[in-house]
């Protein structure tokens, strides 16, 4: 299968990322062929995009601000939406979440957040569910880097808006990109992150925290 945890051992190699040194994943880099593929030609091998195979700059901020206010998660329930890598869900567990849950619809990610828990010998709940629209089951909801395109954008930060009137805690992660809201936020930190250029267009990111307020 080639969404093995073996296939991610094989084409990634072991890092911390730049504004998490307290977390290692398994991140393409220029020495793995999955880093020169280009989008056209993992279509054709039937591989989606390797989001879950890269650091992305909003989620890096948002574990880097977990780790530095711990008691957002200490204790709690706790959601990582889209988790991709699992950093997220990796800075929750550490940082004492009393029960983490990632979620994420990509194969390719599910298998990667296995190797990457067990990389840093934290243990969470880990699901290939769609959750878009379910009902607040958790105190703390994260999302990183999921204001990328529409409607998906929308729609997702509709319901992270719903769990927020519900009572939730919930912080978004992002460099501000194109779809991410206008209003209904309220930022809480922002971090320069050193990112890859063919990703972003750029080697630096101004990456924010956000918290979702409830209306």
């Amino acid at each position: 299968m080639k969404s093995s945890p073996d296939f991610i051992r094989e084409n990634t190699a072991l890092e911390s990322p730049p504004l998490v040194p307290e977390i290692e994943l398994h991140l393409a880099n220029e020495g793995y062929p999955l880093w020169q593929k280009t989008s056209d030609q993992l279509e054709e091998m039937g591989l989606p995009p390797p989001f879950w195979a890269f650091a992305w700059a909003g989620g890096q901020a948002l574990a880097r601000y977990i780790f530095d206010n711990p008691e957002l998660v200490a204790d709690r329930k706790v959601l990582d939406f889209g988790s991709g890598s699992g950093i997220v869900a990796i800075a929750a567990a550490k940082a004492g979440a009393s029960h983490v849950t990632a979620s994420d619809i990509d194969a390719y990610a599910i298998a990667a957040m296995e190797v990457n828990a067990a990389a840093n010998e934290v243990e969470f709940e880990i699901t290939d569910d769609d959750l878009t629209g379910t009902e607040c089951l958790w105190d703390t909801v994260l999302a990183a880097d999921v204001c990328y395109e529409q409607p998906m954008s929308g729609t997702v930060t509709d319901w992270l808006r719903a769990l927020a009137k519900h009572g939730a805690d919930v912080l978004i992660g992002d460099p501000r990109r194109m779809y991410l809201p206008k209003d209904g936020l309220e930022q809480l930190a922002k971090y320069s992150v050193k990112t890859k250029t063919h990703l972003e267009d750029t080697d630096l990111l101004n990456a924010q925290v956000w918290r979702v307020v409830a209306d």
